[in-house]
């Protein structure tokens, strides 16, 4: 299984998004997983990383065809993500990620964004929780290689 799952990390991170320091089974490693299944559509995938509370009480195909139907009509497309080394504290990880993203309604321009996510232990592993978008002032505590008049865009790995 360890090999299996180091496998697909380094597969997810030719293919898209990249991370430092990715163990397997590491808030990083399962935020990797959860977003390069978000950019292939694969919403039963999806529902196995997220938490119950993220995934509002819905069982697995009630979760998938309202992802489906979600991410359909806002015609979203994830381009690139990259993941940043998090901040472990007991059973909760908060996980910055840059995303290169476009969608119908919320960023229509496909900018990049900051985002935060916040994962728990449940199930004898990390869960993704909730997602936040980060204002400017919040950037580089999250990101310190930012400074606040740097471009907005991910560093070259």
């Amino acid at each position: 299984m360890r090999l299996l799952t180091t496998t697909l990390a380094l597969i997810t991170m030719v293919l898209g998004g990249t991370a430092r320091g990715l163990e397997p089974g590491s808030p990083e490693d399962t935020l990797m997983r959860y977003l390069t299944a978000m950019k292939a559509d694969k919403y039963d995938e999806v529902y196995d990383l997220s938490s119950k509370t993220l995934r509002g009480g819905k069982d697995k195909e009630a979760f998938v065809k309202e992802m489906k139907a979600m991410m359909s009509v806002a015609d979203v497309k994830i381009f690139d993500f990259t993941v940043s080394p998090g901040k472990v504290e007991g059973d909760k990880a908060r996980v910055p990620n840059v995303l290169e993203s476009q969608d119908k309604f919320v960023n229509t321009l496909g900018l990049t964004e900051h985002e935060l996510y916040t994962l728990v232990r449940e199930d004898g592993g990390w869960k993704v929780d909730s997602q936040l978008l980060l204002e400017p002032a919040e950037i580089p505590k999250w990101f310190p290689q930012k400074q606040k008049g740097d471009a907005a865009t991910p560093p070259s790995h």
